[in-house]
């Protein structure tokens, strides 16, 4: 099948490129600033004759700005051949179904849909999918794509556009348009933040990330998100209620505070579950540092999360906020809210294809009846080894003779490692050539 995606030079439509490529499908891109590198680097066309694969493609997705979707569909739908399928990815629904209703021929399928999630998430297993069907608009299609999205690990969530709306201008406009506030009454009161991380409970340091998440991402998006028309009413029901805490905490009226916490909590429902999830996410951040903690002395690897460099070496020194590690007599201090600690299984493969590795030949009479590559497997355990091959295998008189190519760790000394394989294979009844 093949899918023309509009907007496919952006980062969310990059995403969706990379997927339904990977699922076999026959991907073709276009945008408006004619970024035909973005389509080598992806290994798509670039639509140069727009209105071609317009009317050729199976499917067509709008992945484009939100306040420039409408206009867009506007031009796009017309051209699309009986059969296909229009679709679009936008956070808002009302005004874009309304412009495929009224532009797409009858014959031509829409549908709806919102990921909610962005362009940094690796994968779609566990997120969340928002689709709003269209009846007697997308029967045929619908199915193919919801089972795409379930079949590779996606929740499903069907509503109408109008219910969309109105569930996004709280859980996506609230939770912004407070975060974003936040942010901004920071640059008002001049506040020094990372300072204030020296001081932060853990509440206080995940709130901090979670405002310094939205304030990182592209600032158009998350203005055209507050222009949901149905925002408006949560924006003064969230102003009105800080205006009335703020006139509480004025007149120092603490049983006022109380009964508006009681109230906010009694509405709110399920406050312990929330409590085990919230203490299940600071446990997880107070885990991760105490494990730095009982690395010191020994070598680890952290990974940076946003260069991806990995700096290996001792663990020295872990405050509250940053690790200390040493290598080769040189010393490199991470903050440690921008790493993350490999594990030994991640560390082993990346020293096996970063270090320069060094080789040694073994070269062993097996016991009569042995078998060569169990013996191979069982080197191939040994502390400092990378991995084993048979280089040479020849037969005399009964005997086999083996000769083992063993990579060992280029930060280690090889000789030690290589003493340690002979002892275990005299061990185990071989003879050293």
């Amino acid at each position: 099948m093949k899918i023309l995606i509009i907007g496919g030079t952006g980062e969310t439509g990059r995403w969706f490129v990379k997927f339904y490529k990977k699922h076999g499908f026959d991907v073709v891109i276009w945008g408006i600033n004619k970024r035909k590198d973005i389509a080598e680097e992806l290994g798509v066309q670039f639509a140069d004759d727009l209105d071609k694969e317009i009317n050729t493609s199976d499917i067509v997705m709008i992945s484009v700005p939100i306040n420039i979707t409408e206009k867009t569909i506007r031009e796009i739908a017309p051209k699309l051949s009986a059969g296909s399928l229009l679709m679009d990815i936008t956070s808002i629904k009302t005004g874009p179904l309304e412009a495929m209703r009224k532009y797409a021929p009858q014959d031509v399928e829409i549908l709806g849909s919102h990921p909610m999630f962005g362009p940094s998430i690796p994968d779609i297993r566990g997120q969340i999918v928002i689709f709003t069907p269209v009846k007697g608009r997308c029967e045929k299609w619908f199915p193919v794509i919801k089972s795409l999205y379930e079949d590779n690990g996606a929740h499903i969530e069907i509503m109408d556009a109008v219910a969309h709306d109105k569930m996004m201008a709280v859980v996506q406009g609230l939770t912004h348009f407070a975060y974003i506030s936040i942010g901004a009454v920071f640059r008002e009161l001049e506040f020094d933040v990372a300072n204030s991380r020296r001081f932060m409970s853990p509440m206080y340091d995940i709130m901090l990330d979670l405002v310094g998440r939205i304030l990182a991402q592209n600032p158009y998006l998350y203005a055209m998100i507050q222009m949901n028309p149905e925002v408006s009413k949560v924006h003064k029901a969230y102003i009105d209620q800080c205006n009335l805490m703020a006139e509480t905490v004025r007149k120092k009226d603490i049983e006022g505070f109380v009964g508006i916490m009681k109230k906010a909590a009694a509405h709110f429902g399920d406050t312990e579950s929330a409590l085990r999830r919230s203490e299940k996410l600071i446990g997880t951040k107070i885990a991760e540092h105490e494990e730095l903690v009982r690395s010191i002395g020994n070598e680890r690897a952290l990974s940076h999360i946003y260069s991806g460099v990995v700096h290996l070496g001792i663990v020295k020194k872990v405050t509250p906020r940053t690790v200390l590690i040493e290598r080769g007599g040189r010393t490199t201090e991470l903050l440690i809210e921008n790493v993350r600690l490999l594990d030994e299984k991640e560390l082993y493969e990346w020293k096996a294809a970063n270090l320069k590795n060094v080789t040694r030949d073994i070269s062993v009479f097996i016991p009569q009846g042995s078998d060569a590559e169990i013996i191979r497997n069982v080197v191939g355990k040994s502390d400092g080894v990378v991995s084993v091959e048979i280089i040479d295998v020849y037969n005399k008189d009964n005997t086999q003779s083996v000769t083992y190519r063993v990579t060992i760790f280029g930060d280690i000394d090889a000789a030690p490692v290589q003493g340690s394989i002979e002892v275990l294979l005299k061990g185990i009844g071989c003879t050293i050539r």
